[in-house]
């Protein structure tokens, strides 16, 4: 019973020491200037991107002012994921965008990009927490108050809030939670908020204005037949939200 109760305390210190390295980072790179911008999340899937290739959406994605960008390929091999994930690190890298890995912890620490993004079904928040260490970024999908709140107390950097309107990008979007819901969330947590699921150019100032700290799209922006373009016109609208 001593030599358990002392593993116990033993890996509880170990838990604490990691948490307040964790804030001290966030602190510094808040001081420094050098935490992520979320206005414009750009999220990758090939098979939506009308054809073509997808360093060609990337590309467009960061010249359009993409802040952020989130390779979700699920179908793809490991490999393949890597090699695609480590080419999209050098280009998020050379235009000081932020690059995110969905679900994919392995992949995400293989490439050297900045944070991974799980859903509520994926690798459990706290176990990703602990595994990304507290140098990387952890985001969290969240579509209810409850949600919200455990992501943010098991150590989620932002979440993905939504799906807010009704969306065909993804299959597992669920019901729309609208801007009420979207407020209601903004209310309950205090880290930053990207709203998810059926933004464009539109709507998205009144996702702004319910307390998103920026937009996540997939077909807005990778659908449109101008990437870049469509890019920087959902930028634009997000800076005169966010300055309103």
């Amino acid at each position: 019973m001593q030599e358990a109760g002392a593993l116990i305390r033993k890996y509880k210190a170990a838990w604490l020491s990691h948490r307040v390295a964790f804030k001290l980072l966030g602190a510094v790179k808040e001081a420094t200037g050098m935490m992520p911008q979320w206005d414009l999340y750009v999220v990758i899937t090939t098979k939506l991107g009308g054809g073509r290739p997808t360093l060609e959406l990337v590309r467009g994605a960061l010249a359009g002012g993409a802040t952020a960008i989130q390779l979700r390929e699920k179908e793809l091999p490991a490999r393949e994921l890597v090699e695609l994930g480590r080419a999209i690190r050098e280009l998020t890298r050379e235009a000081g965008a932020t690059f995110i890995v969905n679900d994919r912890l392995d992949v995400a620490l293989a490439v050297e990009a900045d944070g991974l993004h799980i859903g509520q079904e994926d690798l459990p928040a706290p176990v990703a927490r602990k595994l990304l260490g507290p140098g990387k970024i952890l985001g969290v999908s969240a579509g209810t108050i409850a949600e919200a709140r455990q992501a943010e107390a098991d150590g989620a950097d932002y979440l993905g809030v939504g799906s807010i309107f009704a969306t065909g990008s993804k299959g597992d979007a669920g019901n729309p939670i609208g801007l009420e819901g979207l407020r209601a969330i903004r209310a309950a947590v205090k880290i930053p908020i990207v709203g998810i699921g059926g933004i464009n150019p539109d709507n998205a100032a009144g996702v702004i204005a319910a307390g998103a700290d920026g937009v996540s799209v997939i077909s807005a922006v990778i659908g449109a037949a101008d990437v870049a373009a469509a890019a920087r016109r959902l930028r634009e609208v997000v800076i005169r939200a966010r300055e309103k």
